[in-house]
């Protein structure tokens, strides 16, 4: 082919010979078999091309801890937002091995968290945590990890330090944690003028400090349980139905698991019955399990460990296990009527995850200072394995996201 062309250009024009060659180049271009490398692509569409081939199929909830030697995204020193609780090293936690750990589901591989990926997609959202402190715990992750991309604005504070709200002004994102620690309508009792630790619960009505925001509210993760480890008095109606966990005459233990369907049942009841709401994207994070060994949080019980364990090593599983399982039953059908009102509920399933953790509570390092000797094998250590939760709820705006695209 080469040949004829050379002839050809022996016998015509310079001019002519070009235009037949240009011809057969762009020909040869547009037809010629290639593979389309990443560099390619914008980055949104990597990020789009990533998810669709790796992630959505994918169960990101079952897994294994592996190590990663990577520096953490955030420190101690660089993020000044860490509540001092959360602060261990701040308190004089030596070890960094806890750090050095990375969730890697079964099936698929997930990226590291991107503050510039979750601020780009939220833009012009507002996003609410709502619960008790491991709702605060999991913000306060959330909000380190961001400001690695924007420094955040705080706007309101309650005067307890337990419900507030930051903004990101760049991307118009509002941050929120609304303290309610039984989802529902609760009131402390009192015996002679002092807190007992015990409340009324009125299962029937959910708690104001959360529900009145709802119409503001764009994705809102519940998490509750802790709080209901203790006495408490169940209403529905205004009449006293029973209690918890009490051993009062004439009165029936209606059980801790009765008490926290029901709150849940109440929570995701009013997001589908609000009237002036959004389409919310409700995400419940399954309970969050303690590690107390050697006794329990007032009996000298501890959390030393340093490395992860296996799954079949996991303190207290069963019964984690089923507290899970409650919670995940009442957002289950809690979806199935979302799905005509244009809401969407889904699961952020960490309890397997983080029982295989116990190296990452604050323990003797959360400064303590009202109950010194205690050790918090309850809430996470900022930056720790907390992290991983909204690595896992990035993912899961994602596959929302990309799946209204």
């Amino acid at each position: 082919m080469e040949r004829s062309l050379i002839n050809m250009c022996n016998s015509a024009s310079v001019l002519f010979c070009t235009a037949i060659l240009t011809i057969v180049f762009t020909f040869y271009i547009l037809n010629y078999p290639r593979t389309i490398t990443v560099q390619e692509y914008s980055q949104t569409n990597i990020v789009t091309r990533h998810y669709e081939n790796v992630s959505r199929s994918c169960n990101l909830f079952k897994g294994q801890w592996i190590p990663d030697m990577r520096d953490t995204l955030y420190t101690n020193f660089s993020c000044t937002t860490i509540p001092y609780r959360r602060n261990c090293f701040f308190h004089g936690r030596k070890d960094e091995d806890f750090l050095h750990w990375r969730w890697k589901p079964e099936q698929c591989e997930i990226p590291r968290f991107s503050s510039k990926t979750f601020l780009s997609i939220v833009q012009g959202k507002t996003m609410a945590f709502v619960g008790d402190s491991l709702a605060r715990n999991q913000m306060d992750s959330l909000l380190c990890l961001l400001s690695t991309e924007e420094t955040p604005k705080e706007v309101y504070k309650d005067a307890e330090d337990r419900s507030m709200t930051w903004e990101f002004p760049k991307h118009n994102f509002t941050l929120m944690a609304l303290w309610s620690q039984f989802l529902v309508s609760a009131t402390e009792t009192m015996f002679n003028g002092s807190a007992t630790g015990s409340f009324d619960l009125h299962l029937d009505k959910v708690d104001r400090n959360w529900s009145e925001k709802l119409p503001f509210i764009d994705y809102a993760i519940f998490s509750d349980v802790q709080w209901f480890f203790r006495q408490h008095y169940l209403y529905e109606g205004s009449n006293l139905i029973g209690c918890i966990l009490c051993q009062v005459p004439n009165m029936t233990d209606l059980g801790l698991n009765f008490a926290i369907k029901r709150a849940f049942q109440a929570a995701f009841k009013q997001i589908n019955e609000c009237k002036s709401c959004k389409n919310i994207f409700t995400v419940l994070r399954t309970f969050s399990p303690s590690h107390f060994e050697n006794g329990t949080w007032n009996t000298g019980g501890g959390c030393n460990r340093t490395q992860p364990v296996k799954i079949e090593d996991v303190i207290g599983r069963d019964s984690n296990w089923e507290l899970r399982k409650i919670q995940v039953e009442e957002i289950e059908t809690a979806r199935e009527k979302g799905e005509y009102l244009g809401n969407r509920f889904e699961i952020l399933d960490i309890t397997e995850i983080m029982g295989m953790r116990p190296d990452g509570h604050p323990g003797l390092y959360g400064g303590n200072t009202w109950m010194t000797g205690y050790s918090d094998c309850i809430h996470w250590c900022l930056p720790g394995p907390i992290d991983v939760w909204n690595e896992l709820l990035l993912e899961m705006i994602k596959r929302q996201t990309y799946s209204l695209n």
